[in-house]
């Protein structure tokens, strides 16, 4: 049995003092009586990394039954420590000393065990990077396969949820990373396809040597070249799948050593092959639509009339200014929700996106915007302006109230806060839009389909897939042309037939001869 099992004790003492003034202690005679004084615990604990004594001293028990219980729970813990086991001594050491002097609850011994057994900290603060290291460390598969699964963990998992705790990791935190996979390849795959283009005009192709103003064309070119990003490869959809297998493996690890009781990857929705179309919510699509009540496309766009009922549905409500600019401007959702005012001009219409406010797990955050392309200066019109401005002063009239009644109001400078000036919790904003959306007779978007609507007001105003690139901030616009060419097709075609629809005629299109063909 080791020492420190042995050097315990419970005590009784009290708070009375003699003539001298100094407490009494364990020397009252008043300690006989069962209600007066309280018990103490004492129990040495695994010397501290310098060699030094620490021992656990708690105060305070009103019965010696329950001073026992837990001087019994400090000796279960204890004794899972052997002999030569100098590591465990002393993390068992240090967490003990933390339950001290946080004045924690003693821990499970069980649950100290299986702590012990991972090798991590016994806090209960595991995080994913320590669930990482101790899984591949117990894996037995071939080098091959386990260098894969390493390959994975450095690559993407470690960087991109290490950071959480493993009893904390939920479907959102593994829906965002691979969320973020798939941008990073689209970013990548739009870089490479840019780079082939500017392969082709650095080539000089019609033999022999290129004349003086070629060469210096081709030099330009090279030069461009030169400073494009190199071709990397893409993580397509085998690869993300072989990703997900490799995270629901190590969160099953951590079920199996009982640091968590839920698999988030097994929960995951991973995207298509394909990056989805934007749609118009055409008439033909909207009946379709609500015979059968299937999407025709991930992403779907409201027509401006549309737009327009929403918009017309949302006013009354005190975020109406967030959906406004969402809507006519393309921003994400942590972007408009991070807004602060002194980024916004209304003398020059413009409005400065330099922070985000994100969810980690449940809590907001706030962070720099999401690409260096984001972090741009959007202009806006005049409309969006004066909505800003009845915005900003219904909040200015709720400071002013809080204020003159006595309650607090917490300064954030956000353009969209709570009613005592705080963060408005990301979630809220798409909760409020389902729940408007919901009073309509409209057919389903979600927020994020909010922004994409955007791209259509570009074409709707005469715009094209730069003037959309430009709104949206994004990165490329081989990006912008992947989701929106096809909605911008679409909508060349509804404008065209209300072009045509405009000219008056006598008799209805059906009551027109035919057209016969040439040669007939």
């Amino acid at each position: 049995m080791p020492a420190s099992r042995r050097a315990g004790s419970i005590t009784k003492r009290c708070e009375c003092r003699g003539p001298d003034a100094r407490l009494l202690g364990s020397a009252c005679p008043k300690l006989t009586k069962k209600n007066h004084g309280s018990y103490a615990v004492r129990q040495e604990l695994p010397l501290d990394e310098n060699g030094k004594r620490r021992p656990f001293r708690r105060t305070g028990y009103a019965k010696v039954s329950e001073a026992q219980d837990d001087l019994d729970k400090l000796r279960s813990i204890l004794d899972l420590i052997s002999d030569d086991d100098e590591d465990a001594a002393r993390r068992v050491g240090d967490l003990l000393q933390g339950v001290m002097r946080d004045r924690r609850d003693i821990p499970d011994a069980a649950e100290v065990r299986r702590r012990l057994g991972v090798g991590v900290d016994l806090e209960g603060k595991m995080t994913m990077s320590q669930l990482f290291e101790s899984w591949l460390g117990s894996k037995k598969t071939r080098a091959t396969t386990t260098n894969g699964y390493r390959s994975h963990v450095r690559v993407h998992l470690d960087p991109g949820v290490g950071h959480h705790r493993v009893d904390r990791f939920g479907v959102g935190q593994a829906q965002h990373l691979f969320d973020d996979i798939a941008d990073r390849a689209d970013v990548v795959r739009a870089e490479n396809a840019a780079r082939r283009e500017q392969v082709e005009r650095a080539k000089w192709t019609k033999g022999g040597r290129p004349p003086a103003a070629e060469r210096a064309r081709l030099a330009e070119e090279r030069a461009k070249l030169g400073s494009m990003p190199p071709f990397r490869k893409v993580t397509g959809p085998a690869t993300v799948q072989s990703i997900r297998r490799t995270l629901r493996a190590a969160l099953n690890y951590a079920i199996s050593k009982q640091v968590t009781t839920f698999n988030a990857a097994a929960h995951v929705e991973l995207a298509p092959a394909a990056r989805p179309k934007g749609l118009l919510w055409t008439e033909e699509r909207v009946a379709r639509w609500r015979e059968t009540g299937v999407k025709p496309s991930p992403v779907m766009v409201w027509t401006p009339a549309q737009l327009g009922a929403f918009l017309d549905a949302a006013e009354g409500h005190r975020l109406y200014a967030f959906f406004h600019l969402v809507a006519y401007h393309g921003f994400r959702r942590g972007e408009a929700a991070g807004q602060d005012w002194e980024n916004i001009s209304f003398g020059r219409r413009t409005v400065t996106v330099a922070k985000e406010l994100v969810v980690d797990g449940w809590t907001a955050i706030e962070t720099d915007p999401k690409t260096a392309g984001s972090a741009g200066t959007v202009k806006i019109d005049a409309g969006t302006v004066a909505v800003l401005r009845v915005h900003k002063a219904r909040q200015e009239q709720e400071r002013a109230a809080r204020l003159e009644a006595d309650k607090a109001w917490v300064e954030t400078g956000k353009v969209f806060a709570q009613e005592d000036g705080s963060w408005v919790h990301p979630e809220t904003f798409s909760a409020t839009f389902r729940d408007i959306l919901a009073q309509t007779d409209l057919p389903p978007i979600n927020l994020r389909d909010l922004r994409h609507g955007a791209a259509a007001l570009v074409k709707a105003g005469g715009g094209d897939l730069h003037d959309a690139k430009v709104k949206l901030r994004h990165s490329t616009i081989v990006l912008t042309s992947d989701t929106y060419m096809e909605l911008f097709e679409e909508y060349e075609d509804e404008l065209t037939e209300r072009a045509a629809a405009v000219v008056p005629r006598a008799r209805k299109a059906a009551e027109q001869p035919p057209v016969e063909a040439p040669g007939e």
